[in-house]
């Protein structure tokens, strides 16, 4: 065998000195359980490579090239400030990154290289690299000298520290920013840091009560749910940060009391806190770091040794603030991360998608308001399906959203977690029927909560009275005694309409039973009758309900409205169609569009909506959406039910063919008539079913 050269020997008798060096430091601060677990880390198989493929800059020599640059007499959205001192390989990589992916978003950008006092090609490269300011320090002053530097040069609303040695993915910026519009109490976001393996290197940052710090998912997958929903964090790494430049200042800088490097990134984010704003970390902004390009790892010589001094410097200065944080030698999990929180798992079969169906937009926006409440909140779908941009969104809400390989089954996910939940919701009264006992068992203490979303039972019976079907009337008493033992099993039950906690009042009178009706935002009145044009219906398809009401619609209906309104349009939309409903697309007049993203054009082009459900249960969301924009709704009986409309007010209601194209054609050409029941629609959502008005019931189930 060919011997191993003396180099590599080298190498690695170096590599175990560290280890051994670093597990020693670990178990005097960290204590053995921490150190245990990072030992299992480096052992272990690596976890999977993130779902997203990762974007390397091109290794190529040096070309002139431009990187972003805001419009000439503009104040930039952002001013990304990069502190360089040699390594101009990397700064090179890092740039060529920028400019490969520009921000989407409007505003603009400005990149200010501060040059440290390089000996290498930095200087000779940077200035021919079109759109960057770049600026060259008298002396090397240190990393925070040269941070602080680049935020007083910069025009930007938003400053965005960024190291040298990393490599940002596309859409990183973006989605760093974006934490700001979607939670404006954000005082500092933080981006996910990734090894150039792909690994996690850090999300989100835990300060212990005597200094140490410990980055968060360290060597785990990026993907892995418990480190990719937006959270509140204790500190993010100096390598990606944004805050907005005037808060910046206000917190007085990095604080150079940490001179030359280390800890004034924690500084800033307790500064910011100290403030009265969150710190939060984003996943979505993911940004390849090469941890100790720059100042390498070792903590006993070097720059690197000011990371132990600056601890100490640190919890001095902190020392009020970390008296409630853990101990050293705690192991950081989302149990420990949101134990002061109100804690809420849902669990039901997949992902809420609202913009398919109303279920899923009332379940959204209830997640929504827990989440504003200041609960933590997590997603459990039994299918275990990772829902692409649907489960993007739970996780951009704050929510901690599962799915595989991370979970391997819903029943072993439920041992293992369920005991840190303080509420647990059962949506649909299968699920329930079949996690109840487990719950009972693995979460004695947890507040069980049945979501009924509607009364299977009672749609079920409704359904089979049209249909004349006996075995179906059969099946539904079936349903009704498998639901009604789940409401008897559970602490709460909820319903959406109040026809339906009526009927459980005769049925289950000795279940506490709470009504949480369907959740909107008010849209508003929207375009005007003159600009409205065509007749629209959505519902999705996999309810059945819906293709009974648009077969019946089309052919028993829409005919005769037709022959007063030659001109008038039957949009038909909703996700998964079967054949029939496709097939009448044939017939003039009638447009199939299935599912569509985008429903606002239809609420606000549409003039009159029409919901001709002849069974059902619950409250239709179909009905809700479209009087929360302001467009008026002709409806059967069985549709407006349990949501206190009022026949020629808020609503014309009719249930024979005749009656119905009757309905529809004098309200579409009565322009007072419809300004009127618009305006009425519109009182009825934000009276009814607006998240305000459900926010008694959702804290008094929920919170208290």
């Amino acid at each position: 065998m060919p011997s191993t050269p003396l180099a590599e020997v080298r190498y690695w008798l170096a590599h175990l000195r560290g280890l051994a060096r670093r597990g020693l430091s670990s178990l005097r601060s960290r204590g053995w359980q921490a150190t245990w677990q990072r030992v299992l880390l480096h052992v272990r198989p690596p976890p999977p490579p993130p779902r997203l493929p990762l974007y390397r800059a091109d290794p190529a020599p040096f070309a002139a090239f431009a990187v972003p640059a805001p419009p000439a007499g503009t104040v930039p959205r952002a001013s990304v400030v990069i502190p360089v001192y040699n390594h101009c390989e990397a700064t090179l990589a890092c740039l060529r990154a920028l400019a490969a992916h520009p921000p989407a978003g409007a505003g603009g950008l400005e990149v200010i290289v501060v040059d440290d006092g390089s000996s290498d090609a930095t200087g000779e490269w940077m200035e021919q690299i079109a759109g960057l300011r770049y600026h060259r320090r008298a002396t090397n002053g240190g990393f925070i000298a040269a941070c602080n530097d680049g935020a007083a040069l910069a025009r930007g609303e938003f400053l965005v520290f960024l190291n040298n040695d990393t490599i940002p993915q596309p859409g990183w910026l973006d989605a760093l920013l974006g934490t700001f519009d979607a939670c404006p109490d954000t005082g500092l976001a933080v981006a996910q840091l990734l090894y150039p393996d792909g690994r996690l290197q850090e999300a989100g940052g835990i300060v212990f009560n005597d200094g140490s710090a410990w980055s968060y998912g360290r060597f785990e997958s990026a993907d892995d749910p418990r480190y990719s929903y937006v959270r509140d964090c204790d500190y993010g790494s100096g390598a990606a940060l944004a805050i907005p430049r005037a808060l910046f200042v206000e917190a007085g800088g990095f604080d150079t009391r940490y001179a030359p490097a280390y800890y004034e990134d924690t500084d800033l984010a307790f500064a910011v806190r100290a403030l009265g704003r969150h710190v939060r970390v984003q996943p979505a902004s993911r940004v390849l770091h090469d941890e100790g390009t720059t100042a390498g790892t070792d903590t006993s010589t070097g720059v690197k040794a000011y990371q132990v001094r600056n601890r100490q410097v640190f919890a001095a200065k902190w020392a009020d603030a970390l008296r409630g944080h853990p101990a050293p030698g705690t192991v950081p999990d989302p149990a420990l991360l949101h134990g002061r929180q109100r804690r809420i798992l849902v669990v039901d079969e997949a992902i809420p998608r609202p913009d398919r169906d109303s279920a899923s937009l009332r379940q959204f926006n209830l997640l929504r308001m827990l989440r504003a409440e200041g609960a933590h909140v997590a997603f459990l779908p039994t299918g275990l399906a990772h829902a692409g941009a649907a489960t993007a969104a739970l996780q951009q809400l704050g929510v901690e959203t599962w799915y595989a390989p991370f979970a391997r089954s819903a029943p072993a996910w439920l041992r293992a977690n369920a005991k840190r939940f303080d509420v647990i919701v059962l949506t649909r009264h299968h699920l329930a029927g079949t996690f109840l006992p487990l719950l009972r068992r693995h979460a004695p203490h947890a507040r069980l909560v049945f979501d009924t979303v509607d009364l299977h039972y009672l749609r079920e019976r409704r359904g089979a009275g049209v249909s004349g079907d006996v075995a179906a009337l059969r099946a539904a008493d079936a349903t009704r005694e498998r639901e009604l033992a789940a409401m008897s099993a559970a602490d709460i039950t909820l319903v959406v309409s109040a026809e339906e906690q009526a009927q459980l009042a005769r049925d289950v009178p000795q279940v506490r039973v709470e009504l949480l009706s369907n959740l909107h935002e008010v849209a508003g009145r929207g375009p005007d009758f003159d600009t409205r044009k065509d007749l629209v219906f959505v519902g999705g398809f996999r309810h059945p309900p819906n293709a009974d009401a648009v077969l019946w619609f089309a052919r028993e209906v829409f005919p005769s409205i037709r022959q007063r309104l030659p001109d008038v349009r039957f949009h038909c939309i909703g996700a998964d169609p079967p054949a029939e409903v496709r097939a009448l697309a044939t017939q003039p007049g009638i447009i199939v569009h299935g599912h569509v993203p985008d429903l606002a054009p239809y609420m606000d082009g549409g003039r009159v909506a029409v919901a001709p459900l002849r069974f059902g249960a619950g409250v239709k969301g179909k009905v809700n959406l479209s009087m929360a924009h302001g467009q008026p709704v002709v409806a059967t009986t069985c549709a407006v039910e349990g949501m206190h409309l009022r026949d020629g007010v808020d609503v014309v209601v009719a249930d024979d063919a005749a009656g119905f194209a009757d309905a529809v054609a004098d309200l579409y050409a009565d322009r007072a008539r419809w300004q009127s029941q618009a305006q009425a629609g519109l009182d009825n959502i934000a009276r009814h079913f607006s998240l305000d008005a459900a926010s008694a019931t959702v804290r008094r189930v929920f919170i208290n």
